[in-house]
């Protein structure tokens, strides 16, 4: 049941304004209530103008916002005596609605009001709800909806057929609004739920009780309404999801780089593996709201667990072909000029026994799509408890999924970023070099793995990059790149947390220097464990995943001067870096027909943010030179020539060169990254 989040004691303190922030807050805080970007609130407020004058004005969320988070800040403000004189034409396009509604606003450099501004300033009461509550769309999805919503609420709710959003069901909902003194609330069909009140409290509690009551009236119809499981839940479900989960993003990322949520939650399962699931996906999204996000239908594979994985891949790469054709026959049926096609492939999978997979253009995005699609089997399931399922036609569905007001929120977002969609895996990635390219990385949009054997400091890292570049912008996993399953592991986190992987970046490293009669075996084993056989596990897991993706991939590894041009009492060292360098180039010619891109940096003298600086290396070096240890760094960086000194930063940005499109025609490739050092550059 959705349960009352109001706080007297929180509210009471708060001026109107910000008491529409709070109910919108508390709209947005459960879901079931109202859509991740979803749904729109207002108040009728009255302010002083730039003059001095008090005026009475809406405040309405604008486009693209969020209730759960939204601020006073994304909020419209438009003089309401000049919105109010348009309800009384006949008609109104929604250019001409977007142009006049352009001209009411009291406070330009505010977010460009919601697509139901007009529902808000029409209907007659001070504050204002427009939500998408699970249990109402239910009721408006069920082909009796009317005769429901009557039986229900009696002559305390209208109805309104369905109608795109815009002048005319404004119109539509207000007149509904004044029909009756004892009406509380409008459902509209296949589309949501409006409520008011006289204040912000008051609208908020009618909201949630009119949710209620459509909730415990579902609810005594019953729930299980899916029939009997056709596919069980496999216990097995999440080690077939890892191992199908590279295949699936090659397929669905032909067109732009895709992010892939799986979910395998007790209400997903109990769905997809029904007999009923298979014709009930694919009757049409729950809510016009869903539509931009999840497509009208899910792909639904068709598939049985005895015949295997391979068949798995196989019934995956059929159904996404197929989808992406049905897709096409959509869109030319029903584009009108000047239509462009959005991204074919499907947003919505889903696999009996396993669960569903979640797709989109990064990890948010695709958040945003498993949101709405648990939203969809729970409206499914509540129209079903009542008889049956509907949803709009494959025409109403068009003209919402490519309605240029509905487009306009998609393109609030900024462009798309150099690596925007990718996925990268570090290793090294809690200090020095690795950790400044994971943040540099992220900063051109990729997803990062952040791996190390220092598990906390990878921890720090992976938080400090989600703090800058948002939620799931990074993961963290801890783990020894010379230990074979700890590798694996590294690989399977990247997989089950964003799909796949595009980029590999090794860096983990270690500092070595003694001459070779003072250098033990152990020394020399874990000099080429490190930087030898951690750089061949990591590209190995890289390559078994880019080649079930089918799109490429890059793989950067971080070398050293070394690598050509040996080094003083540096044989552990210098040979094991050569050996890394070697193994790129052969990596290079191994992955060239795979689309596979395998190339080096070569940094010398790096001179910030290393853990050189804190170990064993450092106590040698400064015994060499015969001063303090904690001397040894500036002692390195008066000495460097030319006076130049090579950071961390520097070698990111070499190796953003190579992860990125600007180096698609390179590979095999070694870029030195050096401070002047004559020995440092290739012959």
């Amino acid at each position: 049941m959705p349960e009352n989040l109001w706080r007297d004691e929180e509210y009471a303190k708060l001026p109107d304004l910000e008491g529409l922030v709070y109910r919108s807050r508390l709209q947005g805080a459960d879901r079931k209530v109202c859509n991740i970007y979803g749904g729109n609130t207002s108040s009728k407020l009255t302010v002083k103008d730039h003059t001095g004058r008090e005026r009475q004005v809406l405040y309405v969320k604008g486009s693209g916002s969020d209730l759960s988070d939204i601020t006073e800040k994304g909020f419209a403000v438009l003089k309401l005596h000049e919105v109010l004189p348009v309800r009384e034409r006949e008609a109104m396009t929604d250019d001409e609605m977007v142009d006049y509604l352009g001209r009411c606003v009291l406070e330009p450099g505010r977010p460009r009001q919601s697509i139901e501004t007009l529902l808000h300033a029409f209907v007659p009461f001070p504050c204002v709800d427009h939500t998408h509550p699970d249990a109402i769309i239910s009721i408006a999805c069920n082909p009796e909806g009317k005769a429901i919503a009557r039986d229900l609420y009696g002559d305390r709710a209208a109805w309104v057929d369905y109608i795109r959003p815009g002048f005319l069901l404004s119109k539509w909902i207000a007149d509904a609004s004044e029909s009756s003194p004892k009406i509380e609330a409008v459902v509209m069909a296949k589309h949501g739920l409006v409520t008011w009140g006289p204040d912000s409290k008051t609208s908020y509690a009618n909201a949630i009780r009119i949710i209620d009551e459509a909730e415990k009236f579902i609810n005594s119809r019953g729930k299980s309404v899916f029939g009997g499981f056709d596919i069980p839940a496999r216990d097995d479900r999440r080690e077939i999801a890892k191992q199908v989960l590279p295949a699936l993003t090659g397929l669905v990322s032909k067109n732009r780089y895709a992010v892939i949520r799986y979910d395998d939650s007790a209400d997903v399962l109990a769905y997809v593996g029904t007999a009923a699931a298979r014709d009930l996906s694919q009757i049409g999204a729950a809510c016009p709201d869903h539509l931009v996000h999840t497509k009208r239908q899910p792909l639904f594979v068709d598939w049985k667990p005895e015949q295997g994985i391979d068949a798995l891949r196989s019934a995956l790469k059929t159904g996404v072909d197929g989808f992406v054709e049905r897709y096409g026959r959509y869109f030319d049926e029903n584009k009108e000029a000047g239509d462009v096609s959005g991204d074919p492939a499907p947003r919505v999978v889903l696999v009996g026994g396993v669960g569903m997979f979640c797709i989109g253009r990064d990890a948010t995005n695709s958040e945003v799509t498993r949101q709405l699609a648990h939203r969809a089997i729970s409206v499914i399931e509540g129209s079903m408890a009542l008889g049956g399922f509907d949803s709009l036609s494959a025409a109403e569905s068009f003209s919402v999924e490519y309605w240029p007001l509905e487009l306009y929120k998609l393109k609030l977002a900024p462009p798309p970023k150099e690596l925007a969609g990718r996925v990268a895996l570090v290793t090294g990635g809690a200090s020095g070099i690795g950790r400044a390219t994971a943040e540099r990385l992220c900063s051109e949009g990729a997803h990062v793995v952040v791996t190390d054997i220092n598990s906390e400091g990878a921890e720090k890292a992976a938080c400090e990059l989600v703090q800058t570049f948002g939620k799931d912008r990074a993961v963290v996993i801890g783990g020894d790149v010379t230990d074979e399953k700890s590798v694996a592991a590294m690989f399977d986190k990247a997989i089950m947390t964003y799909g796949g992987l595009d980029v590999l970046v090794c860096s983990a490293g270690i500092a070595s220097s003694a001459p070779i009669e003072d250098t033990s075996l152990a020394e020399w084993n874990r000099n080429h464990n490190i930087l030898g056989t951690g750089y061949f596990l990591a590209a190995r897991e890289a390559f078994r995943i880019f080649k079930q993706q089918g799109i490429g991939g890059n793989i950067v590894f971080v070398c050293s001067k070394n690598s050509v041009a040996a080094g003083k009492n540096a044989a552990a060292y210098s040979s094991a870096k050569a050996a890394e360098m070697h193994m790129a180039r052969c990596l290079a010619e191994e992955g060239g027909a795979h689309g596979i891109r395998v190339n080096c940096v070569l940094p010398d003298a790096v001179l910030s943010g290393s853990t050189i600086w804190q170990g064993k290396w450092r106590e040698e070096r400064a015994a060499a030179y015969g001063i303090k240890p904690e001397e040894l760094e500036e002692f390195y960086r008066q000495r460097t020539t030319l006076k130049r000194s090579v950071f961390p930063e520097d070698l990111a940005e070499a190796i953003l060169y190579f992860a990125s499109d600007r180096s698609s025609k390179t590979t095999g490739g070694a870029l030195t990254v050096d401070a002047g050092v004559p020995a440092a550059y290739l012959r």
